[in-house]
C-alpha cells in the first residue's frame, strides 16, 4: 500500500528502490511539475507510465533503481517486446554506420525491437535501420522528452515518435547534461535482452552500457574491427572479457532464441544444395563494369583498414591528382569512404 511505502525510512527505501527513487519519494515533486506532466500526458501519442501501471516495462523492474515514472511518446507496447540494444560511437566510421543500419534492419525484421540512445553516429544508424521493420525502434533520451537532442537528429526524432517510441525518465524541459547519459544507458541495457556494440573506443559510454547489461544478466555482443582502429578497441576489449564475437545477424539471433524461446521466429533451414560461388581472390572487390579501369585498380588497393594517399599511390602507380579523382568517384558510388585522419577505406556490405 502507498501508506506503507511512505512510512519506511530513507535508508530502507534506498536499499529497496535505489537512492534516487528514495530521495524523490521523500521530497515529492513540485506541484507545477506535476501539472505540466499531466498536461503533456494528455497530448496525442503521449504516455506517462509509473511503477504502478500494468504497462510499465517489466524488464526495468529487474534492474537496480528503476525510474518511478517514464515519459513515452509513441507506441508504449514496444517496451514490452523482445529487444536488442544496438549502440556505438558518436563518431563512427562509414563502414560502422553501414553495419549498424544493416544489422538493425535484419534483426528488426526478425522481430526484435532495436533500442538505442538517439546519439549521432552508430545510434542514429541503428534507429534508421530498424524504423521500417516489424520490430520497430525505441530511442531512450538523456533529456526531457520534449527536448530534441542533438538538433541534427530532429527529423529522425520525429520519425521515431510517429512510428516507434521515445522514452525518458527526466522531467519535461530537462536539458542535456553529462551525468544524464550514464543513467540513460542503464535504461537502454535494462529494456533489452542483449546489447550489441558496433564500434567503440576504450572510454566509450557504450562500454558502460555493456557493463550494465552484464550486471543485469543480459547478453553482450561485439563486432570486431581493425587492430589499427581506435574505434575497434572497445569491441575487442569486450570480446576478451567474454562478449560474443558477432559477424552476422544470425550470430545474435542464435544466442537470443535460447533466452526468448518462441518469442522469435525459428532459425531458417539451410538449403540442401547450393550453387558453388565462382572462385576469386579474397581481396578483390565485386566487379563494377561501369567504373573506369583505373578506379577499379584503386578499389582493389583499398581494404578494410584505412590507407593514406601516399600508400595508395605506391600501390597503384597513379599520381595523387588521379587518385583524388578516382577516390571521389568511389565515394559517390558508395564503395569507399574517407576516414578521420584523411585515410580511405573500402566499404563492404555486412554479411547478414
Amino acid at each position: 500500500m502507498p501508506g506503507q511505502v511512505f512510512a519506511q525510512s530513507h535508508s530502507r527505501l534506498a536499499s529497496l528502490a535505489g537512492t534516487k527513487t528514495a530521495e524523490a519519494l521523500r521530497t515529492g515533486p513540485k506541484p507545477e511539475a506535476v501539472e505540466a506532466a499531466l498536461a503533456w500526458a494528455a497530448g496525442d501519442g503521449n504516455h506517462l507510465l509509473t511503477l504502478a501501471d500494468a504497462a510499465y516495462p517489466k524488464a526495468l523492474l529487474e534492474i537496480p533503481d528503476p525510474p518511478i515514472a517514464l515519459y513515452v511518446k509513441g507506441n508504449p507496447a514496444l517496451l514490452a517486446r523482445p529487444a536488442l540494444a544496438l549502440v556505438g560511437s558518436r563518431t563512427g566510421t562509414a563502414q560502422g554506420e553501414a553495419n549498424a543500419e544493416a544489422f538493425a534492419r535484419s534483426l528488426g525484421e526478425a522481430g526484435l525491437t532495436i533500442i538505442s540512445g538517439l546519439a549521432l553516429g552508430i545510434d542514429a544508424a541503428a534507429h534508421r535501420g530498424a524504423l521500417e521493420t516489424a520490430g520497430g525502434t525505441v530511442a531512450v533520451l538523456g533529456t526531457g522528452i520534449d527536448r530534441i537532442y542533438p538538433a541534427a537528429n530532429e527529423s529522425l526524432t520525429r520519425e521515431i515518435a510517429a512510428r516507434g517510441a521515445l522514452v525518458s525518465e527526466f522531467p519535461l524541459g530537462m536539458p542535456p547534461a553529462r551525468h544524464h547519459f550514464p543513467r540513460r544507458n542503464r535504461l537502454i541495457a535494462g529494456l533489452a535482452q542483449g546489447v550489441l556494440v558496433v564500434e567503440a573506443t576504450l572510454n566509450s559510454g557504450s562500454l558502460i552500457t555493456a557493463r550494465l547489461a552484464l550486471e543485469s544478466g543480459r547478453e553482450v555482443f561485439a563486432i570486431p574491427g581493425s587492430i589499427h582502429s581506435p574505434l575497434a578497441r572497445g569491441c575487442h576489449h569486450l570480446i576478451r572479457e567474454g562478449a560474443k564475437l558477432v559477424e552476422t545477424a544470425e550470430d545474435v539471433l542464435e544466442e537470443l532464441r535460447a533466452r526468448l524461446g518462441n518469442s522469435l521466429p525459428p532459425r531458417p533451414e539451410k538449403p540442401r544444395t547450393r550453387r558453388a560461388a565462382p572462385a576469386r581472390r579474397a581481396s578483390a572487390p565485386p566487379a563494377r563494369l561501369d567504373l573506369p579501369p583505373e578506379a577499379c585498380k584503386v578499389l582493389e588497393a583499398l581494404g578494410p583498414e584505412p590507407r593514406d594517399i601516399d600508400s595508395l599511390a605506391l600501390a597503384t602507380g597513379l599520381t595523387v591528382d588521379a587518385l583524388n579523382v578516382h577516390l571521389l568517384t568511389l565515394e559517390l558510388e558508395g564503395l569507399a569512404a574517407r576516414q578521420p585522419g584523411g585515410g580511405f577505406q573500402r566499404l563492404h556490405r555486412p554479411l547478414l
